[in-house]
């Protein structure tokens, strides 16, 4: 069995007197894709600002390649390998694209390495290549969500946590976005855990998924499993069965986001 990369035992985290996740346990697979579902709300963020340093939590443990990184300062946890893109993008919007990436790889001594890395983003959004020169502010939101990806790649991560990469981006967009980050997965052995309320996406990108309610997590499968629970069909895709002349014949209802 391939090994837990990351490990999430009983965290509660808060913001303060209100408790956003309780009592929150989950592991993710060195290699694999794993999700975290939930509506608005859920706590699916604060999981990810938990991990990375950025919510110290009031109780329980986070550990990552086997080591005890709760509470760790931000900077040294990124130094261990691990990179948070996190909701909204957040790119230095006075710097170039291309002094994006540099920033990304600021912690890496390999300039080789670096190099490559460089050339690899631009092969996954050619886009970048082009407006490498420009001011990082001026792109649109679907090539800022690339830049950010791209900046977190240059560091060079074995674990990249994605926090709602489709945040008000077009269906295309989306899709393109969504193959570029299961090629990251499966070209460079990244693990990746990600956040996402397009459940459809998320399930058919991820291998192991987590349903988040309220702060818990209520349910965990592996994700064409769980794509085929009648409670994610009803609430997290759009779907539910009508029961007529007892077929199982599924329709579209209002779409959940």
């Amino acid at each position: 069995m391939t090994a837990e990369i990351l490990q999430l035992l009983n965290v509660e985290s808060a913001y303060g007197p209100i408790k956003a996740i309780r009592g929150v346990s989950l592991k993710v697979r060195q290699g694999e894709i794993a999700t975290v579902l939930g509506s608005n709300g859920a706590g699916k963020t604060t999981i990810l600002k938990t991990i990375s340093g950025i919510i110290d939590p009031r109780k329980g443990s986070v550990q990552f390649k086997g080591m005890d990184i709760t509470a760790k300062d931000p900077a040294f946890i990124v130094q261990q390998g691990l990179s948070h893109v996190p909701e909204g993008r957040e790119v230095f919007p006075l710097l170039s694209v291309k002094d994006n990436l540099v920033m990304g790889a600021y912690t890496r001594q390999d300039r080789d390495g670096v190099a490559r890395d460089m050339e690899t983003v631009f092969g996954y959004f050619p886009i970048l290549r082009e407006r490498a020169g420009q001011d990082a502010g001026l792109l649109s939101g679907g090539q800022q969500q690339m830049l950010a990806i791209s900046r977190a790649i240059m560091a060079a991560p074995q674990l990249i946590l994605l926090d709602e990469p489709s945040l008000g981006l077009s269906p295309k967009l989306t899709k393109e976005i969504f193959e570029i980050v299961v090629r990251i997965n499966r070209e460079r052995g990244t693990t990746i855990l990600l956040v996402e309320q397009n459940a459809n996406m998320a399930l058919n990108a991820a291998d192991y998924g987590y349903v988040l309610e309220n702060g818990r997590i209520v349910m965990e499968d592996r994700c064409d499993r769980l794509r085929e629970k009648d409670d994610i069909k009803e609430f997290y895709l759009g779907m539910k069965d009508d029961g007529v002349r007892g077929e199982r014949r599924w329709k579209k209802k209002k779409t959940w986001r």
